[in-house]
């Protein structure tokens, strides 16, 4: 492991700290406080000193009444007050006053149990705040008496028997190994818990095995869903050590899958591919996860359990979604992006999906789970999956699931003469129109080039149903890119931040720039561009497209790209 990863490392895990040493007669109670890896910025302590909480790019001032009492501007924003987080960035201050604040907030809190607030009681929010009451209970015990002490886990052990209530009606997926995690946490922090930590692990572990894939993916197959659970699993195993207590094998084999595959989703520029409700990802947080990573290998190429493939080649990476979507009750944050795929080109991302906003979420989710926010083919502007549409039903499935996609995707990869070759194929639009979407990509050694083809068809026997037989080919580009249609209208030349040219070409097509919005930026949606190429399956079943670095300047790459012609894709 290099110098700098155990700096990291010791930093992040400095790890769990006795709170024992804090108030040696209690040593009976709260025992240790796991660490919180998540960032934490000192300078938002003034700001919540100052009665201003500024949350999923919401503020609220309090004007000297209780934050708790006040309306909250989103579900974003309560969700997010409701869950504690912001505690770390009062123990990032690391002051007297920041430490005063803190204590009195959390009395406000425990002080008034009876507030019903609709979220509170929300198991994923519930589990947040418990395990940040644990994590922060230095900064809110350090200088306080033995009457708060006492009043403080008393507050505490109430929100865990909360928590543990909730068990019963939990959503799948994260959330509900949220839960477990922060149970887990409760046992290992408090004393006299050896029961509860049996029972705690045991569900966590067979919880991990059937939610964390053998590849490491997660079975909702969203990227972020690595980040977040990484995030509490890594300290979580910190503090079984703590504790001299083994952790679960179950534990330690999920966060080494886990492992390659957030190195997997990753860009040149240390973003992640956006699929499946992904959205910005904190880069900090992201190399901090990574630095106990004590591999530090290259990505895997397949990740067959997960359903994506990565093609690299010297500095250029591109990331396929080749899986069918995720069982229904886990899918409701799961795009249909089927054959999709991300480009990009060292610290440049070329070629994105639209993603996923981090906040108001609902303003922009039907478009960014629908088809033509992904960079693959859209049949008759229909999406490949569809979702619940009905409220009610969204209310009591808590969200839109999926209710039908593709059930039979296929990838095959191999290496030719030219290049490593990735053919892929879905019958999303099958059902519904006959039609079949295969996508060949071929990746050049150098990395150079990638040249792809879509192609539309009937099954093996069938034919096309009906008189739709429009069909649209879409790459979004990266708000970054600079891109402007070449004179013939049968490509686009695109300049990276860094000055690189790459060309797009459609040699048999029309080319057209259109705008887009690219979702997932650090600072919320931003207009960007799409190359989108229509055709009709009646009179062209198939589109022949390439992306080229090229070696001239921009001033020349219009002028010398009719001297080059495409070569042959082998098929």
């Amino acid at each position: 492991m290099s110098r700098s990863a155990r700096t990291v490392i010791a930093r992040a895990t400095g790890a769990t700290v006795a709170v024992s040493r804090l108030w040696p007669g209690r040593a009976d109670r709260l025992i240790i406080a796991p660490h919180d890896l998540r960032t934490a910025d000192a300078t938002r302590a003034a700001e919540i000193y100052a009665g201003r909480f500024v949350f999923a790019g919401k503020i609220v001032t309090c004007h000297g009444r209780s934050i708790f009492d006040l309306e909250p501007p989103s579900e974003d924003w309560e969700v997010a007050l409701l869950g504690f987080g912001w505690l770390r960035h009062l123990r990032a201050a690391d002051t007297a006053l920041t430490r005063a604040n803190a204590r009195s907030l959390v009395d406000d809190w425990i002080s008034n149990p009876g507030r019903r607030r609709p979220l509170e009681r929300r198991p994923d929010v519930l589990a947040r705040r418990v395990i940040s009451l644990l994590s922060q209970a230095p900064l809110v015990l350090g200088d306080t008496d033995g009457k708060f002490y006492r009043k403080y886990l008393r507050g505490l052990t109430r929100e865990i028997r909360y928590l543990r209530y909730t068990t019963l009606d939990i959503a799948d997926g994260v959330p509900r190994l949220q839960v477990l995690i922060a149970l887990c946490y409760a046992s290992l922090c408090l004393a006299n818990q050896a029961r509860n930590i049996r029972a705690a692990t045991r569900r966590l572990s067979d919880e991990l095995q059937r939610q964390i894939l053998p590849d490491g993916g997660h079975i909702s197959r969203n990227p972020g869903a690595l980040v977040e659970l990484l995030s509490d699993l890594l300290p979580l195993r910190q503090t079984f050590a703590a504790r001299n207590i083994a952790p679960p094998p179950a534990l330690l084999n999920a966060i080494d899958r886990m492992m390659p595959m957030l190195r997997f989703f990753r860009h040149g520029d240390g973003s992640f591919a956006l699929f499946n409700g992904m959205s910005n990802a904190p880069s900090d947080l992201v190399a901090t996860l990574l630095a106990y990573d004590d591999t530090h290998g290259v990505p895997m190429a397949n990740m067959p359990h997960t359903g994506f493939q990565r093609l690299d080649a010297g500095t250029t990476t591109v990331i396929i979604d080749t899986g069918p979507p995720p069982p229904p009750n886990v899918s409701q944050e799961a795009h249909a992006g089927c054959l999709s795929f991300e480009l990009s080109s060292g610290p440049s991302r070329i070629v994105v999906n639209c993603g996923m906003p981090s906040t108001g979420r609902d303003n922009w989710r039907t478009f960014a789970r629908s088809t033509a926010a992904h960079s693959t083919l859209t049949y008759h502007d229909t999406s490949s999956c569809q979702f619940v549409e009905l409220s009610a039903m969204k209310k009591l499935l808590q969200g839109a699931p999926v209710v039908s996609g593709p059930a039979n995707v296929e990838s095959y990869r191999e290496a030719v003469a030219d290049g490593d070759l990735l053919t892929t194929s879905h019958d999303g639009y099958l059902a519904r129109f006959g039609a079949l979407h295969r996508r060949v990509l071929m990746i050049s050694h150098d990395g150079a080039r990638l040249d792809g083809e879509d192609t539309v068809s009937p099954a093996p026997g069938g034919r096309i149903k009906g008189a739709e037989n429009d069909y649209a080919l879409r790459f979004h580009l990266h708000p970054a890119v600079k891109a402007s249609r070449l004179s013939d209208a049968r490509g686009v030349m695109l300049v990276l931040p860094n000055r690189d040219v790459w060309t797009f070409e459609a040699l048999d097509d029309k080319v057209d720039l259109e705008d887009s919005v690219f979702l997932a930026g650090n600072d919320g949606p931003r207009r960007t561009a799409q190359i989108v190429i229509r055709q009709d399956s009646r009179h062209a079943s198939s589109i022949r497209w390439s992306f080229a670095r090229s070696s001239t300047s921009a001033a020349t790459t219009n002028a010398r790209r009719n001297a080059r012609r495409e070569p042959e894709l082998p098929l």
